[in-house]
């Protein structure tokens, strides 16, 4: 009898950069379509879409001159995981009112996931996000 695999993971640091956080957006639509979360899929789009908030404010608001961030994938059979960590320390995350023509960001992964949150670390901190796909429709 062939084992199951339960847990997949996918891990990688990449520039803090917008080129960066785009390339990280699409190895995340790349490694969900290969897990069975096709890309036109609404799981794979949800995951794909909270993945490019979470790397564009890694980028914009935790950025670090020299300092990379690292993105972390996971699916279990419960749910899909994320998390973006970068090294700034004094800038966490909260969730507001947005103004202008920002603040939306977190808004929207709030709206998305089924949970979200921050992880203060040294240094940095983690922005995690779950998402549970529905048997039926995958998201």
């Amino acid at each position: 009898m062939k084992s199951e695999i339960s847990t997949r993971e996918f891990s990688m640091r990449f520039t803090s950069t917008p080129r960066g956080a785009r390339l990280a957006r699409r190895l995340v639509s790349h490694r969900l379509d290969e897990w069975g979360h096709p890309y036109d899929g609404p799981a794979n789009q949800t995951v794909t879409l909270i993945a490019a908030e979470l790397v564009s404010n890694a980028v914009r608001h935790g950025h670090v001159p020299g300092r990379d961030f690292r993105l972390r994938l996971t699916a279990d059979p419960d749910a899909l995981w994320l998390e973006v960590t970068d090294t700034r320390t004094e800038r966490l995350p909260e969730l507001r009112v947005p103004c202008g023509e920002s603040g939306r960001g977190l808004m929207l992964v709030e709206a998305l996931a089924d949970k979200w949150g921050v992880t203060p670390r040294q240094p940095g901190k983690t922005v995690w996000a779950g998402v549970r796909p529905s048997p039926a429709t995958g998201r």
